[in-house]
């Protein structure tokens, strides 16, 4: 019997007895986002705070099999449901979470799990009976990833994960135009053995030319730096989420980043105008109304949050549907590109001012609708349904 848990950095932790521990079982033909999908598995377990163990661990053991594509929610679902097995839409045994009275028997789990049974003990369930379709983390209706590995089935597979570590309410940019090279992009920072926190260190960089380029007034060029920004900025999530390397200080480097530099951005635009031949009537009111505006904005969504423990944009289709084009950072930019090409600047600039505006008062309502909703009772998301 294996006398304790071993960690991903082969060190022995724990001791025998009858804490939960993780095994993966049997291999794949196939490498998911450069890695192996024992490594990927491995990695889940240790996110659930389990440490490793051999079959004969005389505890409680989660095994999964590495011949299947398993979401990480799923991993985490079974770690807290002892008796449970993940059974496939055919009926198929992919993982399960033995529990302590019959784990001394965990060689024969083992053996009954790869040939696709029902492990002695545990409950078959499906993906759904363990994690429900509805993400409120990342705000979208999507069923928990759970699949075959095979060469036939890998690009299907990396493509749905990918799709799955996406936000399902974003402004347009992000929803519609990066996936697929961002699919693309991260799959070669994947396989270059980058991390997410490289990627938004180089994120960082041109969040801060872009600032300078447009303080000079040098529009084209700030564009385009800001553009390959807000594609690193979709990569270096996704590329986190898929390789299982998130983690609280890049969470909030990636973050902190994103709240704080838009309006920075918006002001240096207003005084490259001004050093220019496009200089704005009053650049004074026009900070006010977009910086001021961004913050505000900002400030309602944190006080839906807080009144309703909802967020604003996944309450109704129409609160999901106005994020598409709301006044953040890729909409503005849209704006003040299509300015640019037409060699006025200084009208796009004035174009995000006016829809900061609308766009505060319509969170306003939104608030508003709300508040008189929850009169009626608690209100949910129209995707939790």
């Amino acid at each position: 019997m294996c006398r304790g848990l071993v960690g991903l950095d082969g060190k022995v932790r724990g001791s025998e007895g009858g804490e939960p521990a993780g095994l993966v079982i049997g291999a794949a033909p196939v490498r998911l986002w450069g890695m192996t999908s024992q490594e990927r598995l491995r990695r889940a377990l240790a996110r659930a705070g389990l440490g490793l163990a051999d079959p004969g661990h005389a505890g409680s053991l989660v095994i999964l099999r590495a011949d299947w594509a398993l979401d990480e929610s799923l991993v985490k679902a079974l770690v807290a449901r002892p008796g449970a097995c993940l059974v496939s839409d055919t009926g198929e045994a992919v993982a399960a979470h033995v529990a302590s009275q019959v784990a001394g028997d965990s060689a024969a789990a083992c053996a009954r799990l790869e040939a696709g049974e029902v492990p002695a003990g545990c409950s078959a369930a499906g993906a759904e009976a363990l994690v429900p379709a509805y993400n409120a983390a990342l705000r979208k209706r999507a069923p928990p990833l759970l699949a075959r590995l095979t060469p036939e089935s890998l690009a299907s597979v990396e493509r749905r994960m990918f799709d799955g570590s996406y936000k399902g309410v974003t402004d347009f940019v992000t929803k519609y135009v990066w996936p697929r090279p961002a699919q693309a992009a991260t799959k070669l920072c994947a396989l270059a053995g980058m991390t997410p926190n490289q990627v938004t260190a180089i994120g960082a960089v041109l969040t801060l030319a872009a600032f300078w380029l447009f303080w000079t007034g040098h529009f084209g060029w700030g564009l385009a730096a800001a553009w390959a920004m807000t594609f690193l900025d979709t990569v270096d999530g996704k590329l986190a989420r898929v390789t299982l390397t998130s983690s609280k200080v890049g969470n909030v480097f990636d973050h902190g980043i994103d709240l704080v530099h838009p309006p920075f951005w918006w002001w240096a635009w207003v005084v490259g105008l001004q050093a220019g031949p496009h200089a704005l009537a009053n650049p004074y009111l026009v900070i006010l109304v977009v910086v001021g505006g961004y913050v505000a904005q900002r400030i309602e969504e944190g006080v839906f949050l807080s009144a309703f423990k909802l967020e604003m944009h996944a309450w109704r289709r129409f609160d999901s549907a106005f994020r598409l084009v709301t006044a953040r950072r890729n909409p503005n930019l849209v704006l003040l590109t299509l300015a640019a090409l037409a060699g006025r600047p200084d009208a796009g600039m004035e174009a995000v001012a006016v829809w900061t505006a609308i766009c505060l008062v319509v969170h306003f309502v939104q608030i508003v609708q709300a508040a008189a909703a929850r009169r009626r009772g608690p209100i949910t998301s129209w995707m939790a349904g």
